[in-house]
């Protein structure tokens, strides 16, 4: 059990692409602070900036489609006192402008909020050069940035109003499709923090992002295996919650992690890291494993990726065999 207030994911849960949560909390911070800016690439409405767009006129610029220009303005706004936030797909932004963010934005440490959208598999039929696997790592590697995954809308909103208050660079990554709605209002939420969403004592899946929810299903898979595992939901993938997550892995002393992205400098890449220094044990990485994607339905590029909640149980019995 979680006392994490988590919302009834397992019967026909509300479902919702976490961009919607992050249009609503724009919205939200620009009626909270005049400074709130906004900024896009010509995909108002994908990425749900067109709320703020139509609330706030006199404070949203359409770049067009030049991502490099986007982060390079914003980042000339955020040094006169605003807090921009700019929004574009996640192949683009930052796969197209990452030396801009890198120089503009993270070196000289502006509080410019990067959204990357249609990010993972789930963009489905776009295909390979529309599924963003590698924005993780290529965000976390950079000096000053925070990374941000979040599960649902609801925690999206959250995220996008604690953005706007953090005074340091954010990337927050988001999907384009429905998902589950695992959280509620009175799910917490800090820029930083990791959250147990499940109890248990076998195994610790730590996952991010939409695949939450996958770790959430096997769990209940798992159950019918005699396997306890305990699920770790981290939002916030730099900085890292090192507290929440070896204190979980002391317990368990076997984990998987999972996400919707490459497991090389991704989510993986980050805890295999922390556990080589501080806690080894038994690991194994539930991800794009240096692949690009492919072009299918989602669901069909779950399962075809191995990310599913069927391919995390199957993980966790490897990860288990050699504990």
């Amino acid at each position: 059990m979680s006392n994490m207030h988590l919302a009834d994911y397992l019967n026909k849960p509300e479902m919702s692409p976490n961009r919607k949560g992050f249009g609503e909390g724009l919205l939200e911070a620009g009626k909270l602070d005049e400074n709130v800016v906004a900024a896009c690439a010509d995909l108002t409405e994908s990425t749900q900036m067109y709320l703020f767009r139509d609330e706030f006129p006199d404070r949203f610029i359409e770049i067009g489609v030049a991502e490099q220009n986007l982060v390079t303005v914003a980042s000339g706004m955020s040094a006169i006192g605003k807090i921009p936030f700019v929004s574009s797909y996640a192949a683009f932004s930052p796969g197209r402008n990452w030396e801009q963010i890198r120089t503009t934005i993270c070196l000289n440490d502006r509080p410019v909020k990067v959204i990357g959208s249609h990010a993972g598999v789930s963009v489905g039929p776009d295909g390979a050069t529309h599924q963003m696997l590698e924005d993780i790592a290529l965000m976390r590697a950079l000096p000053n940035m925070v990374v941000i995954a979040p599960c649902d809308a609801v925690e999206a909103k959250k995220a996008t109003l604690a953005m706007a208050k953090d005074p340091r660079p954010n990337y927050m990554r988001l999907a384009r499709e429905a998902v589950a709605t695992i959280t509620t209002p009175d799910t917490p939420f800090v820029i930083g923090k990791a959250y147990k969403f499940a109890e248990g004592d076998d195994v610790s899946i730590i996952s991010t992002g939409t695949m939450t929810y996958q770790a959430l299903l096997a769990v209940e898979m798992l159950k019918k295996d005699g396997i306890s595992a305990e699920v770790i939901h981290v939002p916030t993938i730099k900085p890292l919650d090192e507290y929440e997550i070896l204190a979980s892995v002391a317990k368990t002393k076997a984990v998987v992690t999972v996400e919707e992205g490459q497991i090389i400098g991704g989510l993986g890449g980050a805890i295999s890291e922390l556990l080589g220094e501080n806690l080894p044990v038994p690991i194994k990485r539930v991800g794009i494993n240096d692949h690009f994607g492919e072009s299918g339905e989602p669901n069909e590029l779950l399962a075809h990726f191995g990310l599913d909640a069927k391919h995390v149980r199957l993980a966790v019995h490897h990860v288990l065999n050699k504990k």
